[in-house]
């Protein structure tokens, strides 16, 4: 992993726990038989895939933009609903298959979204940027979606999270 990747993520964990005052719980994978490398890849590229549709289909229709910029909670819902199933890790008694979390794919993805976000700040500042507004904007929301997903990877709860200035976690 690239260091600045790894630094920005690490950061963001290190600012995290001393903002909630405890380390933070790490989730476990699943006991579960482990995923080949062609289903590891799919998980991947699902959650990438998600990311970049939904990055277009805001820059194409601005549906979610404010007056402060997007909400990264409102532009990314498949996103982050995949994430928490990939993340689940109970399910309801009569489900007809058991919870099978996968952290070390939403590991990547963080991986995934920490490098956009450097490609992006690199963007930026290039003077041959074409469009510094929408990188603006996907900067912004990127950079917030770290934050959404630690959370979630995390687990922390709504009421943990209100002491991060008013940041919400997204149900």
């Amino acid at each position: 992993m690239n260091e600045r990747i790894k630094t920005m993520l690490e950061g963001r964990r290190q600012r995290l726990e001393r903002t909630l005052g405890r380390p933070m719980e790490t989730p476990v994978p699943s006991d579960g038989p482990g995923l080949s490398d062609a289903e590891r890849e799919h998980l991947h590229t699902a959650a990438t895939d998600l990311y970049w549709n939904e990055v277009e289909w805001e820059n194409l229709t601005d549906e979610e933009r404010m007056e402060s910029g997007s909400l990264a909670e409102m532009v990314f819902p498949g996103f982050l609903a995949f994430i928490r199933g990939l993340l689940l890790a109970e399910v309801m008694p009569d489900s007809l298959a058991p919870a099978n979390p996968r952290p070390e794919i939403v590991a990547e993805v963080l991986e995934f979204l920490a490098g956009r976000v450097v490609e992006l700040e690199e963007q930026r500042d290039a003077d041959d940027d074409e469009d510094p507004a929408r990188t603006a904007l996907e900067l912004s929301m990127t950079d917030r979606l770290i934050d959404l997903v630690l959370f979630q990877f995390h687990g922390i709860d709504p009421a943990d999270v209100e002491g991060l200035g008013g940041t919400t976690v997204p149900s």
